[in-house]
């Protein structure tokens, strides 16, 4: 099995823990102070494993690099809407809803990344693809 895909099923797995998590402990807290703590114990969590990796003397490279930390930052400040949409929508809806919903992002993805680089999509993937948005669909709202 690749590297990526056993990464790429242990992002699957600990994001399905994300949205049962963060359903049980919005119970009774507000969705986006839920969030910012979130966002600062993964910030304080993600330091630590790179300072562990040995490589914290890489962040000035990023410094150095403004268009790569421009691009860096909006990715974050897209994470960090999407996060924060997330939680509002687990806080009032169902986990079983809204987590298929959220994945309609894989769809988005493949969109952007055929539109913005030109990536080729196949026939069979192009029918993958539709049958997340539908399975996604028909999951969240039926």
């Amino acid at each position: 099995m690749s590297a990526w895909l056993i990464y790429a099923l242990l992002s699957a797995i600990s994001a399905a823990f994300v949205a049962i998590l963060g359903k049980i402990g919005l119970q009774h807290l507000d969705a986006n102070t839920a969030t910012a703590i979130r966002a600062i114990v993964m910030a304080i969590f993600l330091i630590g494993v790179v300072a562990v990796q040995g490589k914290l003397n890489l962040i000035n490279t990023f410094f150095n690099d403004k268009k790569a930390l421009l691009i860096i930052a909006l990715s974050g400040i897209a994470g960090a809407l999407s996060w924060l949409f997330y939680f509002m929508a687990i806080k009032d809806g169902k986990v079983s809803q809204v987590a298929p919903i959220d994945k309609l992002s894989v769809v988005f993805a493949v969109v952007f990344a055929a539109v913005l680089f030109g990536e080729k999509i196949s026939f069979l993937s192009g029918v993958g693809v539709v049958m997340i948005a539908a399975g996604a669909i028909l999951v969240a709202l039926f």
